[in-house]
């Protein structure tokens, strides 16, 4: 029997400030995507054409991530693409 092994998320940095707003929104985007597109790839999810916006955003709720854009499902799916 293997003992469970307690993983931590690593610390949050504190964002710079002062710059635009859309430099805030497309961190968040792309934290978003990662987050969704390394689920995938835990789920076997390894190969971009078969990950559509419906198993993106259904992937979403089961992590408890917010609904993505039709832009973060293209981002996801870039990620997957150059893995």
């Amino acid at each position: 029997m293997t003992a469970a092994v307690s993983v931590s998320p690593p610390q949050k940095k504190k964002l710079p400030a002062g710059l635009p707003r859309e430099w805030y929104e497309a961190h968040n985007r792309r934290l978003k995507a990662m987050r969704l597109a390394i689920s995938l790839l835990d789920a076997g999810t390894y190969d971009a054409k078969r990950a559509t916006n419906r198993k993106i955003r259904t992937m979403a709720v089961r992590t408890g991530i917010h609904r993505p854009s039709n832009t973060t499902c293209r981002m996801v799916r870039g990620l997957i693409a150059d893995r």
